[in-house]
């Protein structure tokens, strides 16, 4: 069962939405911002997690800052019956940042299986894909990558700073 969110969640999360401090003891400075104790702070963070509201906590790495310039959505035709075997498979892959299983929509578009291969040339994420292929076998029926052309700024849904816009925010998207 989800706990509602109260004031000193809407702070916590406020404090983190942008990301945590990048210093040795980031909970005690969101801690000290918000004027709690760091293992209340740690500890609501885990109860939100296990309950949903937060996702993850953890790295988001500048994958162009470090090089791998080259990012290509390999995009896969997968027998519907073997989507659920082969994707996890595909996802555990080092060289494959995240996939998803995704509707077809033919006859423009027959591709159920998403895969994020990032590299420093164009060379390594054909590579890449051709280790995916290797690993789906005959279950593909064809593929394509997408290879980036501009840099797009992910972010989540941010909280506004009131807690009227927060219970806003929070009504809206628990249907």
């Amino acid at each position: 069962m989800k706990t509602p969110l109260d004031n000193i969640d809407r702070q916590i999360v406020l404090a983190t939405q942008g990301g945590l401090p990048l210093v040795a003891q980031p909970y005690h400075t969101i801690a000290a911002q918000i004027g709690r104790d760091p293992e209340e702070v740690m500890a609501r963070l885990r109860r939100l997690l296990a309950q949903g509201v937060i996702r993850r906590i953890g790295v988001v790495p500048n994958h162009y800052a470090l090089g791998f310039t080259a990012n290509g959505m390999t995009v896969w035709d997968v027998d519907d019956a073997r989507i659920a075997e082969i994707g996890p498979r595909v996802g555990a892959l080092e060289s494959v940042s995240h996939c998803y299983h995704r509707p077809r929509h033919p006859p423009h578009w027959p591709y159920n299986l998403f895969a994020m291969v990032h590299g420093r040339s164009r060379e390594e994420v054909e590579n890449k894909t051709a280790q995916i292929a290797r690993l789906i076998g005959n279950a593909s029926h064809g593929h394509q990558i997408l290879y980036s052309t501009r840099i797009l700024k992910k972010t989540g849904l941010r909280f506004g700073a009131s807690p009227e816009n927060t219970q806003r925010v929070e009504s809206s998207t628990q249907s």
